[in-house]
């Protein structure tokens, strides 16, 4: 397999990115990431001959194409937080969408609501011409009476049996629809002490067992994900540890924690270190890690797994370790402007700082690629 094809589209434009936005010169970052420099200086060549050249004007066609995809970027957020407030009025009768569209006339588009819900313009204006009908009336003086005899305490078939007593005509099917629109619901007491069951399926024992002095690399790996903040929404960063040196040699970001996170991340190791068959991979119990794309994977790459016992953090403790630790040096107290920013920066401190530099008392105070070096030289 060819470098090119070692590493994936992301890794390379970080590290092109290193060279051509943060200055630093190409024998450096290809010795820290540790990558031939005629192959970083390849791709820093084949980057800028596709950045636009200075002064460049952006072609009417890209500029209107531009503009088009603001306006869809517009519609589809209105139409979303439409959604997201709307959600109760969605499998309600007509009216109840007709009052949610008044109520909230000031807030979204009129043409964007009647859209969204399904409903036409000229039978909502219709509906405010004439008002409320008797039937709505009538529901809304009902409604009045079930909060004056629900004291928040009854549920609706108690509520029925009050307003039957009181005089009023009404079954227990309309008073469960109104409370249902108002939120309304019996108090219920506390729920029932959780009971321990089994893992969950997929999950394997704990073949690890907190044995975290491997005696040469590429034995056991660890893996876990974490979350990083930015304006934009979370991110989350799976990484693959080398127990032997604690070198990272894989990760992945994503803005949603899926069983493909994961897969990158293992995938991303598998292509650097290349290893032979056994070596242990260990985890949580997390439903990425027992999905059977994972599984699947370690099985034709004929790789052990291990999880962690159920709710034990301990059993995975150096993942954890190293996660705190970038929490600690890089991220705290911080909120990225955006996921791209983020996931850049993760690169940086990673592949430029943590695996090349950062010194670590588990490996002699080396940094760990300089500890799986001297390993190599000394013949093991």
């Amino acid at each position: 397999m060819s470098n090119s094809k070692r590493y994936t589209d992301e890794f390379r434009a970080e590290a092109v990115k290193q060279v051509i936005e943060r200055g630093f010169t190409v024998v450096d970052v290809a010795s820290r990431i540790g990558i031939p420099k005629h192959t970083l200086y390849g791709w820093v060549q084949t980057a800028k001959k596709t950045m636009p050249a200075a002064g460049a004007t952006v072609a009417p066609s890209e500029s209107a194409e531009i503009r088009r995809l603001k306006a869809e970027l517009r519609r589809v957020t209105e139409e979303r937080d439409i959604l997201k407030k709307g959600r109760r009025v969605l499998c309600q009768g007509v009216r109840a969408k007709y009052a949610f569209m008044r109520a909230h006339a000031r807030e979204f588009r009129l043409v964007a609501m009647c859209r969204v819900l399904g409903v036409q313009r000229s039978g909502y204006y219709a509906w405010l011409r004439n008002g409320a009908s008797v039937r709505e009336r009538e529901d809304q003086r009902l409604l009045s009476l079930i909060w004056l005899a629900s004291g928040g305490i009854y549920g609706y078939r108690k509520i029925t049996l009050d307003l039957r007593e009181a005089g009023e005509r009404c079954s227990r099917h309309r008073v469960l629809r109104l409370m249902k629109a108002e939120g309304l619901h019996a108090q219920v007491g506390y729920g029932r002490k959780p009971r321990h069951r089994a893992g969950p399926v997929g999950g394997v024992t704990n073949v690890l067992n907190r044995d975290f002095t491997p005696q040469a690399p590429n034995t056991v790996w660890v893996t876990d994900i974490t979350y990083i903040r930015t304006y934009e929404g979370w991110l989350f960063l799976a990484a693959v540890m080398d127990l032997y040196s604690r070198q990272i040699v894989g990760w992945a970001t994503a803005p949603t924690m899926t069983s493909d996170l994961v897969l990158q991340a293992l995938v991303a190791a598998a292509w650097r270190r290349k290893p032979g068959p056994g070596v242990m991979v260990h985890s949580d119990q997390g439903c990425q890690f027992t999905s059977s794309d994972w599984q699947s994977f370690l099985k034709a790459h004929r790789m052990v797994p291990s999880m962690s016992r159920r709710g034990n953090c301990h059993d995975n403790a150096v993942a954890e370790s190293f996660f705190s630790v970038l929490k600690k040096e890089r991220i705290k107290r911080r909120i990225y402007p955006n996921r791209a920013t983020a996931a850049s920066d993760m690169f940086d401190y990673i592949e430029m700082f943590y695996n090349p530099i950062r010194r670590h008392g588990s490996a002699g105070g080396l940094s760990p690629v300089e500890f799986e070096r001297r390993y190599a030289q000394s013949g093991n």
